[in-house]
């Protein structure tokens, strides 16, 4: 196992770049996040230790940029923040794993290799269309730079479009995918969501209707 541990307190990454290395585990340090990104940009790593509160780069867009960039990495976040909505806000990040400062070395270990064990996965593909990106991974829609807010549904549907890559997305195939099986098949919920995502994502209007078929997506 290979770790990068990015801790701006000199004291505390040294003592765990040790400690890791009795382990027969081999550990680097960074300094700030500046330093963390260049060293995963040429580096294997299988788990990153990270420090949320970085200096240069935040440890949140660390984070965040892994989770992009690296899926393969694990990310430990440390922090001495331990309340539940920084935990929740540390996972939805990207961190596979959130140790609160103070820690018990022997915990971290456990955890370094609990995360080591687990099978690589790859964080789904952005799916862009003309001024148009969405990111399936953290749920978030951009409208030429601008964050678009959208429900569930409109999420959904949405994403429906962009999988189907200019193709006809049926109402019954949104009934099917967005909703569930207890969606009733006269339902006008496909017709509505389509209008609302259409006002939400702005001008000029990026999806067409396919008279008796269903929506597809066309460049203005």
């Amino acid at each position: 196992m290979r770790v990068l541990i990015a801790e701006d307190e000199l004291y505390l990454a040294e003592a765990l770049q040790t400690g890791l290395r009795r382990e027969a585990i081999a550990a680097d340090i960074a300094l700030d996040g500046d330093a963390a990104l260049e060293r995963l940009a040429i580096t294997d790593y299988d788990v990153l230790v990270l420090d949320r509160d970085l200096p240069g780069t935040h440890g949140d867009q660390v984070a965040e940029t892994v989770a992009r960039e690296h899926p393969e990495v694990r990310i430990l976040m440390l922090t001495a923040a331990a309340r539940l909505r920084d935990k929740l806000d540390g996972f939805a990040l990207g961190a596979d794993d959130y140790l609160p400062k103070p820690f018990a070395f022997a915990e971290l270990l456990v955890r370094l290799r609990a995360l080591a064990r687990r099978p690589p996965t790859s964080a789904p593909p952005i799916l862009e269309f003309a001024d148009l990106r969405l990111d399936p991974f953290r749920r978030e829609v951009y409208r030429d730079g601008r964050y678009v807010k959208l429900t569930r549904k409109q999420f959904a549907v949405l994403e429906l479009l962009l999988r189907a890559d200019g193709g006809v997305v049926s109402a019954e195939t949104m009934l099917e995918k967005a909703w569930d099986e207890h969606a009733d098949p006269f339902t006008t919920a496909p017709r509505v969501t389509m209008s609302t995502l259409r006002k939400a994502l702005g001008e000029p209007d990026l999806i067409v209707t396919v008279p008796g078929a269903g929506y597809r997506l066309a460049a203005p």
